[in-house]
């Protein structure tokens, strides 16, 4: 079986899968400091509630944006899974062509998501990731990536403006019933979640202006939910296209039975 592990700014998502079948996902708190001893026991401990174990898997698949993180999750392949983990970056085949001035920059997150994407929806396809920051992909119709764009998070935008303003408080991220606000958290609830809808369709409808084609508009990250339901250019929610494009990036370079 196969363990897939995206580290994320603020949240590592990992998932096991048996063949092309999720079996389980969960999400965790990204510790910068954590080494392979204690990521394995964080791990151990969900996937025990699970009711499997470190000890049933036999690959790995890393997509990480924390340099501190990548060689403790290498070190983790090989204390507990004894094997090397394949770790998306520089030289790993994806089947996705990278368009863009300067490739290395290029989060391997952004990638898994581009392969997940082309693979299940076809192409053009823009994924919107909704995470630390807000992050745009265009993928065209001949699996290109083209490029993208980067926005401040919601809750990043909303940790920064408590910080910056003294008599502002840090509110839940819940969409208020009407946009003009009639209290301050109201108010602060309504320029994160609207402003949010506002900046995706924005962009979206720029994006579909500069690709050819029609593309399939797709949503993922922990607050994809949230502006789904409200935004007027999204077309699908994929809660696991992370997940599913490291796969799919495991699968064309160890090999479809080496997961399973």
């Amino acid at each position: 079986m196969l363990l897939a592990v995206d580290v994320g700014n603020t949240e590592t998502v990992a998932g096991v899968y048996d063949g092309d079948r999720l079996l389980h996902d969960w999400r965790l708190s990204t510790e910068r400091t954590d080494t392979a001893d204690e990521l394995a026991a964080r791990h151990e401990g969900i996937l025990r509630l699970r009711g499997g174990s470190l000890s049933d898997l036999r690959r790995m698949v890393v997509a990480s944006v924390v340099p501190s993180l990548t060689s403790s999750y290498r070190a983790l392949a090989r204390q507990y899974l004894q094997s090397e983990a394949l770790m998306l970056g520089p030289g790993v085949r994806t089947g996705i062509s990278l368009a863009i001035d300067n490739p290395h920059e290029l989060g391997a997150d952004r990638i898994a998501n581009a392969v997940a994407a082309h693979r299940r929806y076809g192409g053009p396809a823009i994924v919107v990731d909704f995470g630390t920051a807000t992050t745009f992909d265009a993928i065209s119709a001949d699996a290109e990536y083209v490029g993208g764009a980067i926005a401040p998070g919601i809750e990043t935008s909303l940790f920064a403006l408590s910080q910056r303003a003294a008599r502002l408080v840090t509110v839940d991220l819940v969409a208020p019933a009407r946009a003009i606000g009639k209290s301050t958290s109201e108010s602060m609830r309504s320029g994160a979640v609207y402003g949010t809808v506002a900046l995706v369709d924005g962009l979206v409808a720029r994006f579909r202006r500069e690709l050819s084609g029609s593309p399939c508009v797709i949503a993922t990250g922990g607050l994809a939910p949230l502006v789904f339901e409200l935004s007027d250019e999204i077309d699908e929610h994929d809660r696991m296209l992370t997940l599913d494009g490291l796969r799919l990036v495991h699968d064309q370079n160890v090999g479809a039975q080496a997961g399973s």
